[in-house]
């Protein structure tokens, strides 16, 4: 078979190609499809707070895995219960029983306002469950054919056709025309929009508590129990994406609960497996009706191994109470970076919940976020001009006190070079 740069019908292969280009390019050439835009970094090692690269630089992190190392890199008891269990039983299949999701299961609806899981593998699969499960739910246990999801501006939901379609941000949409019916996106905080978005069609109204990849903002908590009250009032599903808020990150094991609602669905990832994949979507009991055999399926979802790390983050989290120190920790992060940055023209707030944390500047901060790498600290923005911090729920005051003063410093820089 040919291989190389042929194009799809053009009934020429380009032989050779590797062999006659030219330069670096083609000795770097990656055998990877470039949907990244990578840092010229390759991280080797990580614990705690730190990460080290394959030249032996160290690195403060201020954005794990984006929200996803909570525990810290290679968590001592997530990775005992991890190596343990790889002696044991890798994977079944879900047409068994399998002890340690019943387990992993029992340890969230002991915890949460839900009644039952369901366990895949991403954020974005977790989300697409809790799409079907609404729909499924009108249509077979209702009777009625309902089927669209009101979502709202600069949220994200995932990169499947249906999430990124749900997701309010035109950008990951390019290309993949034409989108799954059934969804409607509406301005956040307009609740006029959103009550003439709810129609005959509609069946669940699915939000973020804070939006993190659009700029960390927290909802507004008025507007939440508005969004309660009207999904009461229409008989429709509050979806609650937890992806990147779940599991203590924001001061509670769930943001929503910082807002006296419960949601009908909610989903988790990042957080939940400790850096392995796993995810899940959790609902309230009368949603079994909605989610009989071989309605929804995964292959890898809630397997041994997956199970036995969300035991042990769960456990983890609860015995160490992770989510009140996260609390703590984002109030002393937040108050710090007002302080530090009070004044500077370039930095217009410093919001967020618990340890989601975004300085908003006036300009792109793409640079900034260069810059801190060559400082030996890593963080990430969130939109052009949002600076997005995301320290693992054990950061010390010490590794607070290093980061603020390496992003203020870095922020000052570079106003400082935009001046000169």
């Amino acid at each position: 078979m040919a291989k190389g740069n042929e194009q799809p019908g053009s009934g020429t292969a380009v032989a050779g190609a590797a062999a006659t280009a030219t330069g670096a390019a083609a000795q770097t050439e990656s055998s990877l499809f470039q949907t990244y835009a990578r840092y010229p970094i390759s991280l080797v090692k990580g614990k705690g707070s730190w990460l080290w690269d394959d030249q032996g630089n160290r690195y403060l992190d201020f954005m794990c895995g984006l929200a996803v190392t909570s525990l810290g890199h290679a968590p001592e008891k997530v990775g005992a219960k991890l190596k343990a269990q790889i002696d044991e039983l890798w994977h079944v299949s879900n047409l068994f029983q399998i002890p340690g999701q019943e387990k992993a299961a029992a340890l969230l609806t002991a915890n949460t306002c839900a009644d039952a899981v369901f366990f895949c593998n991403s954020g974005a699969e977790a989300n697409e469950a809790a799409i079907k499960v609404a729909r499924r739910y009108h249509q077979k246990v209702k009777g009625n054919d309902r089927y669209e999801v009101i979502t709202f501006a600069q949220s994200f939901h995932g990169r499947t056709l249906a999430t990124l379609t749900a997701t309010g941000q035109n950008k990951v949409k390019e290309g993949f025309l034409p989108l799954p019916a059934g969804f409607v996106t509406v301005p956040l905080h307009d609740i006029a929009a959103l009550e003439a978005a709810i129609g005959p069609k509609t069946a669940a109204i699915m939000l973020e508590m804070v939006q993190a990849e659009g700029g960390v903002y927290p909802v507004e908590p008025e507007f939440v129990k508005h969004v309660r009250k009207l999904c009461d009032e229409h008989g429709l599903l509050l979806i609650v994406d937890e992806v990147q808020t779940g599991m203590g990150r924001t001061g509670k094991l769930f943001a929503h609960e910082h807002y006296g609602i419960e949601p009908d669905v909610f989903t988790v990832a990042k957080g939940i497996g400790s850096g392995f994949p796993v995810g899940a979507m959790l609902g309230k009991g009368f949603l079994r009706d909605a989610f009989t055999p071989g309605s929804h399926a995964t292959t890898f979802g809630g397997t041994p191994l997956a199970s036995s790390v969300v035991i042990a983050t769960i456990e983890t989290m609860l015995e160490d109470r992770l989510p009140e120190r996260a609390a703590e920790m984002g109030d002393y992060l937040m108050s710090s970076l007002r302080k530090r940055l009070a004044g500077n023209s370039f930095v217009k707030e410093v919001r967020g919940l618990g340890l989601l944390v975004g300085i908003e500047c006036a300009e792109p901060v793409g640079d900034i976020v260069l810059a801190g790498q060559k400082r030996g600290i890593l963080f990430v923005n969130a939109g052009p001009n949002v600076i997005r911090l995301l320290p693992n729920l054990y950061v010390s005051k010490e590794e607070i006190d290093e980061a603020v003063s390496l992003v203020t410093t870095l922020i000052e820089e570079h106003v400082a070079a935009k001046k000169a």
